[in-house]
């Protein structure tokens, strides 16, 4: 009796202590418990910013943050949107200032920047014209048909001393109808922004953003007749990270930022992509009116 029950002892002895080893496994592993685990975040992105997430994804400095980034290509900004807002991913990397402003408003979402990461300038493009002062009466000028982005390629038309629009103009939902003087009786057709290099040829000028522009291969500080510089006039261009109300101060993701604006990523841009991707350190409150300066 006495051996079968000293038997019995050290088999629940044992168990015990399976239990304990298990239980201290499980505490390692959880970032409240000790901080070393690596957290994963789900970037949603397109074109050649999904190819910039994806080298910072490689990186040492994410791996020192302890992050574990994994990039999602998604065609198309209201996508890549609708995919953060709905939890697909946790984060995008894509869209400017002014384009977040338009979604939340025709969406009624309310998603939320967490930091700047750069300008990347809007081009007039044309294969008809050599310079803006060529640009010949009732010439057809291609604008992208979403409410940001158009808006945006009328200012830099006006930038361009082409026409003028009303002082009270909506940088994020302005239309043509708001043109107050267009003396060159210049036509205006609305196109996916996609197809911008695809059309270059069928019209006298076409407004391209600088991630399709390089997807089609052209450089805008080389190949544009005019095309948009930082300043407070552009600053509602200015690109940004985007989540959810919920997880804006998640450290995970504030932790973002500062992997982008690192001196590797930094470098890897300017070498990969002419310097058409302009670094932007500012905070968001920059964005809304208040300047950090």
């Amino acid at each position: 009796m006495k051996k079968s029950f000293a038997v019995l002892l050290g088999i629940s002895l044992l168990l015990v202590a399976a239990g304990c080893g298990n239980k201290s496994t499980e505490s390692n592993g959880s970032s409240s418990a000790s901080g070393s685990e690596t957290q994963k975040v789900v970037i949603g992105s397109m074109g050649s910013d999904a190819q910039i997430w994806r080298h910072i994804a490689d990186s040492q400095a994410a791996k020192d943050a302890k992050l574990d980034i994994q990039v999602k290509d998604i065609n198309g900004g209201i996508e890549t949107n609708n995919a953060t807002r709905d939890g697909d991913v946790d984060v995008n990397a894509f869209q400017s200032w002014a384009y977040l402003v338009s979604y939340n408003k025709e969406s009624k979402a309310d998603l939320k920047a967490i930091a700047t990461t750069y300008l990347e300038p809007m081009g007039i493009y044309s294969q008809k014209f050599k310079s803006i002062d060529e640009v010949t009466d009732g010439a057809v000028v291609a604008l992208a048909d979403n409410p940001a982005n158009t808006a945006r390629g009328l200012k830099l038309l006006e930038a361009s001393g082409l026409i003028k629009l009303k002082a009270d103009f909506n940088d994020a939902l302005g239309t043509v109808n708001d043109i107050t003087s267009n003396p060159k009786h210049l036509k205006f057709e609305l196109i996916d922004d996609k197809t911008g290099p695809r059309v270059i040829q069928d019209v006298g000028l076409v407004l391209i953003g600088n991630t399709i522009a390089l997807e089609g291969g052209l450089n805008v500080l080389k190949d544009s007749l005019f095309h948009e510089e930082i300043s407070q006039s552009t600053k509602n261009n200015i690109n940004v990270l985007v989540t959810t109300s919920d997880k804006e101060n998640d450290k995970g993701l504030q932790k973002l930022a500062a992997l982008y604006h690192n001196e590797d990523t930094q470098k890897y841009i300017k070498d990969e992509f002419g310097g058409t991707k302009v670094e932007v350190k500012e905070p968001v409150s920059y964005l809304q009116g208040q300047s950090s300066k």
